[in-house]
């Protein structure tokens, strides 16, 4: 399938890339390379800062520890839940070593507490009797201790049981990371970064965590301060038309196939993909339900979405599974039509294709080209043939052009989540009412600090 395009093209972008994006964010705050604690070399204003759209930003500083309402200590798992290799807990709040110190028994004796910042110190948590916990301790500071251990998840549960023991409390990493940010929106673009499935959408969310969505927003009130109200109406109105493309850093694209009974649409989603993920066979209405793919095209998530064939249905279960498909195309934000180029277009085929097109943006294709096709006019479309893979890598551009046709330049500021959307909607629209005191309390409400965060 390697041949035909389709799995060369995704395989370019991979719909999970966590490690990529790991690796971005730690080179942005410079742990890769550094302990924490140590001060990087100055090098110049590019090492401590970066230009976002004529506004010099400060590089964001490492979260800082804290506990929760009741000052007690907060064990947080930042590493992704499920079994794996590695777990790392942070354990943050007042005299955080010497809870752990309670249960920790280092290899050589020292206590954590006692030990310098950055030494990892091998031992184990809980009574050697029973099951203790094999971990490796990093003593960060007097408040801070990071705790990697084995990624099962009775063993980390086993941790976080001895830590509560010992007056701890368990908290969601968001939660986390939302205290831990001076910046609600910075900590909001780093529970976004967490869930960016590639590399493109990472680098836009690790702009907006590096400040060009706060940067944008601090022009905005210095042109409201300075009386220039119709030059941040424009920046409002120019920040908005990124909003549908915001919302996809974190949901995926949704592109649906649909079209006649037998065009080949579950051959097609097979071919985009680049694995059988559709059954196929040459009887007609194969297709009874949705069935869903995750793929990267033109590296932007999309969820690729193949439904039964359009028409009037026999049979109980195909009118559902025709109900279904149309309930799709009212939420699709690309459909691709799929006719059979070999087969004449129908009076039906173009209702249909009306029908599609009335309620979500269109994209013809007209499939099985390897065949001859028939003499008849046909819409304006794309040739492809999901068996041969003729055209499949040009239509996986088209696709990538019609769901983002401008992508951001570096630096854009980018609104990515619906409360900050609606916020700077309500601004707008206060501003075209002139009532400024209206603008500046929604825009202080965009980034005012919050203690319980909800993502």
């Amino acid at each position: 399938m390697a041949e035909n395009g389709g799995f060369a093209a995704l395989s370019r972008q991979p719909p999970n890339t966590h490690s990529s994006v790991l690796k971005y964010f730690l080179q942005s705050q410079k742990l890769n390379r550094l302990p924490t604690g140590a001060a990087p070399a100055q090098a110049g204003p590019s090492d401590s800062e970066r230009r976002i759209k004529g506004t010099s930003v400060k590089t964001p500083t490492t979260p800082q520890p804290n506990s929760d309402s009741s000052g007690r200590p907060r064990v947080t798992r930042l590493t992704p839940p499920g079994r794996g290799a590695v777990a790392t807990l942070l354990l943050s709040g007042p005299a955080a070593a010497d809870v752990v110190d309670r249960v920790f028994h280092a290899r050589r004796g020292r206590r954590l507490a006692e030990s310098p910042n950055d030494r990892l110190i091998v031992g184990h948590l809980g009574d050697a009797a029973k099951t203790a916990e094999q971990i490796v301790a990093r003593r960060v500071s007097d408040d801070e201790l990071m705790l990697h251990c084995h990624g099962g998840t009775a063993a980390v549960a086993r941790i976080e049981s001895l830590l509560v023991e010992q007056g701890a409390v368990v908290t969601d990493w968001r939660s986390w990371a939302a205290t831990a940010h001076n910046d609600r929106l910075q900590a909001e673009a780093l529970v976004a970064l967490a869930e960016a499935t590639t590399e493109k959408t990472a680098t836009v969310l690790l702009d907006q965590y590096q400040g060009a969505l706060r940067a944008e927003l601090d022009q905005i009130e210095a042109a409201l301060a300075a009386g220039r109200h119709d030059a941040a109406a424009t920046q409002l109105e120019q920040l908005l038309a990124w909003a549908p493309f915001g919302l996809h850093l974190t949901e995926p694209w949704r592109v649906v196939l649909a079209g006649p009974p037998n065009a080949g649409k579950s051959s097609l989603i097979n071919a985009l993909v680049g694995y059988p993920r559709a059954i196929v066979h040459a009887t007609a209405g194969t297709t009874r339900d949705v069935l869903t793919a995750a793929a990267a095209v033109e590296g932007w998530p999309v969820e690729l979405i193949d439904t039964a064939g359009l028409g009037e249905g026999r049979h109980p279960v195909e009118k559902e599974g025709i109900r279904r498909a149309r309930k799709e195309l009212s939420t699709a934000d690309l459909v691709l039509f799929v006719c059979d180029s070999s087969r004449p277009f129908t009076e039906q085929d173009e209702s249909l294709l009306a029908g599609a097109a009335g309620v979500s943006p269109v994209l013809v294709i007209h499939n099985k080209s390897d065949l001859p096709s028939a003499p008849d006019n046909r819409p304006e479309g794309l040739p492809a043939s999901a068996l041969t893979g003729l055209g499949v890598a040009e239509l996986l551009h088209a696709i990538g052009e019609r769901l983002v046709p401008d992508e951001p330049p570096p630096g854009q500021a980018v609104p990515w989540t619906r409360r900050q959307i609606d916020h700077l909607s309500a601004a707008q629209a206060a501003l075209a009412q002139g009532n400024l005191a209206k603008v500046a309390g929604w825009l202080k409400q965009l980034v005012e600090v919050i203690r319980e965060f909800k993502a």
